[in-house]
């Protein structure tokens, strides 16, 4: 997916990486209409999901969804989302995620969307975030409809 962006550059994105409680999932249960979202998401983009899985109902939640599903210890997860992303290549990765565990993960990505939903979302995800959603589903829908990416980002 490339997404030419006036005065902010190009995007050639090839994974799409989201943390889950709090930005797919609220209280461990998938959002309405998250699935569908990214189904329609997933023949363009890689799809990566990172958690520490609090409430033990990721797997279960992502059921039926074309993503890789990777469980990350409770023990420096900023460090472990940032590494993972590089590991990708974060010149082709958008990130979404709203906690504070998220920053260096959206800050690192080509394009960090931080989301805003019923945990709130960590001041310092949003600084370092290119686009602050406050709906999970508009902000899969913002990818899915690049020209909405440009109209926000370009300059």
């Amino acid at each position: 997916m490339i997404i030419s962006i006036p005065g902010y550059g190009e995007l050639d994105l090839k994974y799409l990486v989201m943390d889950y409680n709090g930005t797919l999932a609220v209280d461990g249960m998938l959002i309405e209409g998250v699935k569908e979202a990214l189904t329609m998401l997933s023949p363009h983009l890689s799809l990566h999901v990172l958690t520490a899985d609090t409430f033990g109902k990721a797997k279960s939640g992502l059921s039926g969804i074309e993503c890789s599903l990777s469980i990350l210890s409770e023990k420096d997860q900023p460090a472990g989302k940032l590494a993972f992303v590089q590991s990708l290549g974060a010149e082709n990765t958008v990130s979404i995620g709203n906690g504070r565990n998220d920053q260096l993960m959206l800050k690192s990505s080509a394009l960090g969307i931080a989301v805003i939903l019923e945990e709130g979302a960590s001041a310092e995800t949003l600084q370092s975030a290119d686009i602050v959603c406050t709906s999970i589903v508009s902000a899969l829908n913002l990818i899915s409809n690049p020209l909405r990416v440009v109209a926000t980002l370009r300059s």
